[in-house]
């Protein structure tokens, strides 16, 4: 089953490199051109600049020479960490969610050891491989999900620092990692495209040091841990969707909420007013979206951006969605299935530049 250890985690010294506040960055796959800027901005050091460089090669001699000039500094021993992120949802509600930091060895999907929930493509595996030849770097953790609970330390944390709104805390732990995890499946919950990437990785390269990734492992029992929708909007409908207005868009979302998850629905938003649609039984929400098929789909969490891109003209509809259950996640992976893209949005993401796991 799953096999985690504790790792030589490289870290910035401070000291060296400044608060990390200017150096810390969201995961490489939410950042916009526009936030890319503005972290560059901010540090000569900061983390974008090894997860989105100007070129692979780039940030390999980066990686190199902020470690000679002791901007970053590997740990002497082997350890575990635990990080803790305090925040607000996109609902307005106050959360904490927490997990375990490791390294988790590959395992192919067939193994069922690590189970996936999500289709992937080519594009972003291409990239992110090309990225792990030249910096021989785990650069970013992925988020797995253990269905059970483990237990966090009670002292002062090691590291603390806020990005976008989200106090991370980060403590480093003794002794091994807990006997549960030994018996446990992980779910990936986000980092597909860095999971299969780092497969393919070590397929080629074949090094005991490349089967390895740096992992945050979040227990299911706590109540931080949530999943929001991801609304789609759509450029253009297919022909045939057809629904009767049934109030605004919030009201109607708020209806579908309350009826059962064992039928697929969704609102759909368009000229100022709102449907419902309703899918089939055992169909997943977004499901039913990919199987109407809108053209020039975009994505987002947020029902007030989605609902504006149809009043200001932007997109013909929107179809909002309900937040799938953890349950129903772990349903699809356990049989085999992958959901739609953008089918899960679990918050907030992962800070990078905390710590880095080399080869």
């Amino acid at each position: 089953m799953a096999s985690v250890r504790p790792f030589r985690a490289v870290r910035y010294d401070v000291a060296r490199a400044g608060g990390l506040e200017g150096l810390v960055a969201p995961p490489y796959d939410v950042i916009s051109h526009e936030q890319r800027e503005q972290l560059l901005a901010r540090s000569p050091y900061n983390a974008v600049r090894l997860t989105l460089p100007d070129s692979e090669e780039d940030a390999a001699c980066l990686w190199r020479t902020w470690r000679d000039d002791g901007v970053l500094v590997r740990d002497d021993e082997p350890a575990l960490w635990w990080l803790a992120q305090h925040y607000v949802g996109p609902d307005g509600v106050t959360r904490t969610r927490a997990g375990l930091v490791a390294s988790l060895r590959l395992e192919p999907y067939a193994a069922g050891v690590v189970l996936p929930h999500e289709r992937t493509h080519a594009g972003p595996k291409e990239g992110r491989l090309r990225l792990l030849r030249a910096t021989r770097v785990e650069l970013e953790p992925i988020f797995l999900l253990y269905e059970g609970a483990l237990d966090g330390p009670r002292v002062e944390p090691e590291l603390d620092v806020e990005l976008d709104g989200v106090r991370n805390r980060l403590w480093r732990l003794k002794g091994d990692p807990p006997a549960a995890l030994a018996d446990a499946q992980v779910l990936i919950a986000d980092g597909h495209h860095r999971y299969e990437t780092a497969l393919a990785f070590h397929d080629e390269d074949g090094s005991e040091e490349s089967a390895w990734m740096l992992v945050v492992v979040v227990p299911t029992e706590q109540a931080g841990l949530t999943i929001f929708p991801t609304h789609r909007i759509a450029e253009r409908l297919q022909g045939g969707v057809s629904v009767s207005p049934d109030g605004n868009a919030r009201t109607a979302l708020e209806r579908i909420e309350s009826e059962p998850r064992d039928r697929a629905a969704a609102v759909l938003y368009r000229a100022g007013a709102a449907g419902i649609v309703h899918g089939e039984q055992g169909e997943l929400d977004s499901e039913l979206v990919e199987r109407i098929g809108p053209e020039g789909i975009t994505y987002t969490p947020r029902l007030e951006e989605a609902v504006a891109a149809v009043d200001g003209g932007r997109a013909e509809a929107a179809f909002l969605l309900r937040s799938p259950t953890i349950e129903q996640v772990a349903a699809v992976a356990r049989s085999g299935g992958t959901m739609p893209q953008k089918s899960t949005y679990f918050y907030p993401k992962l800070p990078t530049g905390l710590l880095f796991h080399p080869l």
